[in-house]
């Protein structure tokens, strides 16, 4: 029988994760009223942006312009990617609350995407944090490519979590643990999240899942029945990685209204509606010039087939 969480925190992605990989570039403009319009859904950490160097991340080079003209929604985190110490302390330098480090257990995708080994990975992410508690900011680490990579495929649970005990070595307590081609399987995912939980008390763990093969729902119902406590997903499902085979964004993130839709069908409470976060998708969808494919967006929630229930009803 599985055991879900009565609660569980959607983190919001798309305005970094979604796009860094986007095959055209928005204006700041037009990720500030991105970002503000899913703030105003009522989403609870939305990562807006990513110091990594602009010739490594050009969609994303006006990290610091965003940060400064974004009207802040009390009670939400503004969260930032960090790949290294340069990174963190330009993104101290700005009011954003929450700092993340970013390495993947594959090193043959750390070699393509930050052009690191595993050792200089692991000691940007200390640096990172050092910086972030230095300036009295929050700082959480992900660690990407933690089941399967296109370059290596199945990455053994023993080789993740050797990857965490060295980064919690370090300080490290917070963590998301990726999957991030969207070819790990449900089993896979919930054998590395319960090991995880059983070997790191101490420590947090959240689920950044992409879907490929139509099983990220399945995966996210596992990593929650072994312990996860937060989901991250982009809105509208754009973006998913840059250096993938056949070219950027080729794996989508699992679309944001369709985890929130999810989980409220499931009876997992997250803070959220998800008519409202739907609503903000369509509006980011036309702000972006991004087609919607989402479940949520072309089958509609259970609210949207009871109305239309009701409307057979009165035929």
């Amino acid at each position: 029988m599985l055991s879900l969480p009565e609660r569980v925190t959607v983190v919001e992605v798309g305005p970094r994760d979604g796009l860094q990989s986007l095959d055209h570039r928005l204006d700041t403009a037009r990720k500030v009223a991105m970002i503000e319009r899913l703030a105003d859904a009522g989403l609870p950490v939305i990562e807006v942006t990513s110091f990594a160097h602009p010739r490594a991340v050009p969609n994303l080079d006006d990290a610091e312009a965003v940060l400064a003209r974004v009207r802040r929604r009390p009670g939400t985190v503004y969260r930032a990617l960090v790949p290294n110490k340069r990174g963190a302390l330009r993104a101290v330098a700005t009011d954003v609350d929450e700092l993340l480090g970013l390495m993947t257990v594959s090193e043959a995708y750390l070699a393509r995407n930050q052009r690191m080994s595993l050792d200089e990975a692991i000691a940007a992410a200390g640096e990172c944090l050092r910086v972030a508690e230095a300036a009295g900011r929050r700082f959480l680490m992900a660690v990407g490519m933690a089941m399967y990579c296109p370059y290596e495929g199945v990455i053994a649970p023993e080789r993740a979590l050797e990857c965490v005990a060295r980064l919690r070595n370090l300080g490290i307590r917070r963590f998301y643990l990726a999957a991030s081609s969207g070819m790990e399987t449900p089993i896979q995912v919930g054998t590395l999240f319960r090991m995880a939980r059983d070997r790191f008390a101490d420590c947090e763990f959240g689920f950044h899942v992409h879907e490929r093969m139509g099983l990220a729902p399945a995966s996210l119902m596992a990593a929650l029945d072994a312990g996860a406590t937060s989901v991250e997903g982009s809105i509208c499902g754009i973006g998913g990685g840059i250096a993938f085979p056949g070219g950027t964004g080729a794996v989508g993130n699992l679309p944001t209204e369709d985890i929130v839709s999810f989980l409220d069908a499931c009876g997992v409470e997250t803070g959220l509606d998800p008519g409202a976060v739907l609503a903000a998708a369509r509006d980011v969808a036309a702000l972006a010039g991004v087609t919607m494919t989402s479940r949520a967006a072309v089958v509609g929630t259970r609210a949207d087939f009871l109305r239309l229930g009701a409307k057979v009803d009165r035929q």
